[in-house]
């Protein structure tokens, strides 16, 4: 592999450098890898990253040297990357965030050994406004993701009794995190509400296994329900991320039946996803964050166009006007469910039910 290079994505010439450089020491995973894994992810992982402030994590000594967040977008970027003004309370100021809204920008951040991508839970042009909520659920030794699968699943029924919808991915880490997509006029404030409540509700219930504290002295052995990522200054790891261990792990996206089966097993290792493996679980599965209809076409428009297929076949022809309207479909209504009032109005319902301690009995 040569160590210099010049790639033309999307007609953006992008200058690659270090292609060679071992990031992840223990299994020789080298830069140009990562940034064929973001090229080859990428159908999957842009509309999760579009509008979203984008934090980046860069590691450029590799995963065993040292790293650094980059909030304000580097004054070095091509001119074609998007950014976004957001307040920084930790830094006191505006900062002009990177939007990473195309395939060439995500190279290119690649290129920097931006290994982690951590995004915001709410959007550029309503930076208030939430369109998920997420828990973190964070094993404390000697626990670790089997008892997380099983906090997910007590907390998915949970959110199933107040009419939310939910999914669950990996964190790419030690953890599980569940996210509750969101269409509606809510504010941060209302979203970590609920989300305290519920994370207090689990502890009550399960005090032997459930903590909502935020202090490590108490997590032994227990999933710490970590509802305060839940917040505007915040951000998650957003899903199809590699994370910056050993192993090029990723946050991938996993089943409830697949949460299920991790915990019936007690096996771990079920939940630890290599970068390879993800992009085998996206050619077969799609996209399992997809939280709309058009989800699924999208990832097959996406992986045809990507595979650079030829000629004026009608099933080429048919699957680039539907994938073009669904591209479209998934930007404007990305993550509704259910619809705005009726989100509304169960956040409201749940905050006063849970807090009060009253089984919630919808009609």
């Amino acid at each position: 592999m040569p160590e210099e290079a010049e790639l033309i994505v999307e007609d953006r010439k992008i200058q690659v450098s270090n292609l060679g450089k071992v990031l992840y020491p223990k299994v020789r995973f080298t830069k140009g890898q990562v940034i064929d894994y973001y090229i080859r992810v990428a159908p999957v992982l842009l509309p999760h990253l579009k509008d979203r402030p984008l934090t980046m994590k860069r590691y450029p000594d590799g995963v065993e040297g040292g790293f650094f967040y980059e909030k304000n977008c580097p004054s070095h970027r091509p001119k074609w990357v998007k950014t976004a003004k957001v307040w920084s309370e930790g830094n006191n100021r505006m900062m002009n965030y990177c939007l990473a809204q195309d395939l060439p920008t995500l190279v290119w951040a690649a290129n920097l050994a931006d290994l982690e991508l951590h995004t915001s839970l709410s959007r550029k042009k309503n930076v208030e406004r939430p369109t998920m909520m997420v828990f973190d659920l964070d094993p404390g030794p000697p626990a670790d993701i089997v008892q997380c699968c099983q906090v997910g699943l007590l907390l998915h029924d949970l959110l199933v009794k107040i009419k939310l919808k939910s999914f669950a991915k990996t964190s790419g880490s030690k953890g599980l995190q569940v996210y509750v997509p969101l269409n509606s006029s809510v504010t941060f404030d209302q979203t970590k509400d609920l989300s305290r409540s519920l994370a207090q509700h689990l502890e009550t219930d399960r005090a032997d296994l459930v903590t909502s504290n935020m202090s490590k002295a108490v997590r032994k052995g227990k999933v710490f329900v970590d509802w305060s990522q839940n917040d505007e200054h915040k951000t998650t790891i957003c899903v199809y991320s590699l994370r910056a261990k050993e192993e090029p792990t990723v946050s991938t996206p996993v089943t409830w039946d697949e949460v299920q089966n991790c915990l019936k097993k007690k096996e771990a290792g079920l939940l630890k996803f290599r970068s390879e493996k993800v992009l085998a679980r996206v050619e077969k599965l799609g996209d399992l964050f997809g939280w709309t209809g058009a989800a699924a076409l999208l990832v097959a428009y996406a992986m045809v166009s990507s595979k650079k297929l030829e000629g004026d076949s009608t099933a080429y022809q048919f699957l680039n006007i539907v994938g073009s309207l669904l591209l479209a479909i998934n930007t404007i209504s990305y993550g509704a469910y259910p619809s705005s009032f009726v989100n509304m109005i169960w956040i409201g319902i749940a905050v006063f039910s849970i807090t009060t301690r009253k089984r919630l009995s919808p009609h």
